[in-house]
């Protein structure tokens, strides 16, 4: 049986896996939302782990399954990974040019909460629009 990189068959004694999802934003936005969510992460979850696609200009934060069901804040989009593509730790295949984690898996929380996720790219979105509305 050939392997994706991703061990999805459930472990005797184990639960499934649950693949995450994927909230992908402008890149801009996203690096101002990573910084909004590691200054609030006193009151509230940290960040998870974050994707960079240089070649498409774009952040994904993983967040829990499900979460792309009820996800429809413009100018994002969520999607469910269900498992495709998602290798972490040693066994992780070497990353297509121009993508990597700017946030791995092994450094941050497991996922990003969506509400909070929400809320900071609602905020980065204002900063951003502010910002270009003083030049």
């Amino acid at each position: 049986m050939e392997s994706t990189g991703t061990d999805t068959a459930p472990r005797p004694g184990a639960a499934p896996f649950d693949a995450p999802d994927l909230v992908t934003v402008p890149t801009r936005q996203g690096l101002e939302a990573v910084d909004i969510i590691r200054r609030a992460a006193r009151q509230a979850g940290g960040v998870g782990p974050v994707l960079h696609d240089g070649s498409c200009d774009t952040l994904g934060f993983l967040v829990p399954p499900g979460t792309a069901d009820a996800w429809d804040l413009p100018g994002s989009a969520c999607t469910q990974t269900d498992g495709r593509g998602m290798c972490f730790g040693e066994a992780a295949a070497p990353a297509p040019a121009g993508t990597g984690w700017l946030l791995p898996p092994e450094a941050v929380e497991p996922v990003t909460d969506p509400q909070v996720l929400r809320a900071a790219l609602g905020e980065a979105a204002r900063l951003i629009e502010a910002a270009d509305n003083c030049r």
